[in-house]
């Protein structure tokens, strides 16, 4: 219960972050540029669709309230 365990020593913090940016696969350029597309052309169409249920929503409520009895 009591053992402790045999660790690795500890290296200094960017000896570490050093060795681990060096295990980092980056893209090439052309599959940057088509993810880089494909994130703007999202972010277009679902603000165009967010655009769309706010104006519809508030189309609604605006009814809804101007409604009389």
């Amino acid at each position: 219960m009591g053992e402790t365990e045999n660790k690795a020593p500890k290296e200094s913090f960017f000896t570490g972050l050093s060795a681990e940016f060096k295990k980092i696969i980056w893209p090439d350029n052309k599959s940057l540029a088509r993810q880089t597309t494909a994130v703007i052309a999202v972010s277009v169409v679902m603000g165009l669709v967010i655009a769309l249920l706010d104006f519809v929503i508030q189309y609604g409520v605006d009814f809804l309230v101007g409604l009389s009895f």
